[in-house]
């Protein structure tokens, strides 16, 4: 199976914080799970933990290559943009990634590495994976709470994700 792309500075295990979600799933496709991630304005419909979407430039509700983005997730007014974008293809997996941050000093300041995989497998199977990386002391402060609100944030956007795909 194939794996998340991480850029220098936000790979698992040497960041303050990673969450990983992941879903073996049929009856549905990649590209009606694409469709559903990639238009911003679907997302509240389905996941109740994100709001306030916006783009800088005007080009949304839909997510491409380059977008800049802002939306409040957990609480955190996060700025995006797009820095990996795999429109799904024949043999290949479909990719989204987002750097997002949150501007403060040393104890408010946060980034994150934000990826999506989406992967055609055998049988009619399609697998979904979300990781993301965090750093800075929120990220810190995230990474000791119990239950883990990424995980099971994450969680609830695959499930919503996949049922609204599915209908």
């Amino acid at each position: 199976m194939n794996a998340i792309h991480w850029p220098e500075g936000y790979i698992s295990g040497f960041c303050d914080n990673f969450a990983s979600n992941e879903m073996i799933v049929t009856g549905v496709t990649v590209e009606a799970l694409w469709r559903q991630l990639t238009h911003t304005d679907a997302w509240p419909g389905y996941y109740s933990n994100v709001a306030d979407i916006h783009f800088h430039d005007g080009s949304g509700p839909v997510l491409s290559s380059g977008a800049r983005f802002r939306f409040s997730t957990f609480g955190f007014p996060i700025e995006a943009e797009i820095t990996e974008f795999v429109a799904p293809e024949a043999g290949q997996p479909a990719r989204i990634a987002w750097h997002g941050w949150v501007e403060g000093d040393e104890n408010t300041r946060l980034d994150v590495h934000h990826a999506w995989l989406f992967e055609e497998l055998s049988g009619g199977r399609v697998r979904l994976l979300t990781q993301e990386t965090q750093n800075g002391k929120p990220a810190r402060d995230l990474a000791g709470t119990r239950p883990n609100p990424m995980i099971n944030g994450h969680q609830e956007w695959l499930d919503g994700l996949i049922a609204t795909a599915k209908a």
